[in-house]
């Protein structure tokens, strides 16, 4: 998939070539770019406008081009979170910095990719802040990232922004159908987002499998026929991302009918998509996602905070 292929990047990429034509690059872009929508495509789309030496750049034919395609380049570098940690380490971005201030093997620029940029530890930010702000001669570098806020406020200064939102929801499932996805797209939107590069790869059918099955659970805890502990426990090993996003969505659409036909208190169930969010936000935290979950699925069904917390100690006896 390149830049070109993703209708909804064309003005980021316009006013980048722009910039870049006038000389307003600057030494450091971060792209807030939403889930699924192309971040890092806009990235190495970038690299290849900095790199590629043809005189209307980039040409996407030539060995720069292509090599920055396939992150062979020797003038291009990237840092991401490695083996099974889902941050970004200061050792990294050290090397990583350390790379950047090497001379170019091209004579020209040199693009360093961090994604997604949130990623970074403190320390790991600290590092890179000190490249930022003292940034080597003729060098870019890329952040990505669906959430800046993450990211301290001496990072994000340093940057210029560019803001990169997914299309609509019938452009962006007229584009899937074109490109032979098939199934019930629209369902599948409704978990994942308009995000048409994620629903690209991902499995339609299982989604809805995914949704069905834990949307029946969830009628099931509410009813006071489910053990909360035991389906946290196996939720928690089980798809556990997709299983928080099909809950909001079966959460979602119980709000909105509730605007028009009242079926329950409205603000729980904000209070209960709030909880639900923050579990979602701190996915990649290092928490006990059993117990997280599972003292959300207790509220669901409408237990008190004390009968959530004895719950374990309960099982335990």
């Amino acid at each position: 998939m390149t830049a070109a292929d993703c209708f909804w990047l064309a003005p980021a990429l316009d006013a980048l070539r722009t910039a870049h034509r006038a000389g307003r690059s600057g030494h450091a872009l971060l792209i807030h770019a939403d889930p699924g929508c192309g971040g890092e495509v806009l990235a190495n789309w970038v690299a290849q406008l900095h790199l590629c030496r043809r005189d209307r750049p980039p040409c996407g034919e030539c060995a720069d081009c292509r090599h920055c395609a396939t992150g062979q380049h020797p003038d291009l570098f990237a840092v991401a979170p490695t083996g099974d940690s889902r941050q970004i380490r200061v050792e990294d971005v050290r090397a990583f910095s350390a790379e950047l201030a090497l001379t170019s093997h091209g004579g020209g620029h040199r693009v360093g990719i961090v994604s997604p940029a949130d990623a970074l530890n403190v320390m790991a930010a600290n590092a890179l802040l000190k490249t930022l702000e003292e940034p080597p001669p003729r060098t870019l570098i890329v952040l990505v990232s669906a959430s800046p806020s993450r990211l301290p406020a001496t990072i994000r200064s340093r940057c210029m922004r560019l803001r990169v939102s997914a299309p609509g929801r019938a452009a962006s499932l007229e584009w899937l159908a074109g490109r032979g996805k098939e199934g019930d797209l629209a369902a599948a939107a409704d978990v994942l987002g308009d995000a048409p590069l994620a629903l690209l790869e991902a499995d339609i059918a299982g989604i809805a499998r995914v949704r069905t099955e834990s949307e029946l659970a969830l009628g099931e805890v509410e009813r006071g026929r489910t053990d909360p502990a035991q389906l946290a426990e196996r939720w928690s090993r089980d798809d556990y991302g997709l299983r928080l996003a099909c809950i909001e969505a079966w959460l979602t659409a119980r709000i909105r009918l509730s605007a028009t036909a009242p079926t329950g208190n409205i603000a729980a169930q904000f209070g209960l998509l709030d909880a639900l969010r923050e579990l979602r936000r701190e996915i990649d935290a290092p928490l006990n996602k059993s117990v997280a979950l599972e003292r959300w699925l207790w509220r669901l069904a409408g237990a008190d905070d004390k009968r959530a917390g004895e719950a374990p100690a309960q099982r335990g006896g």
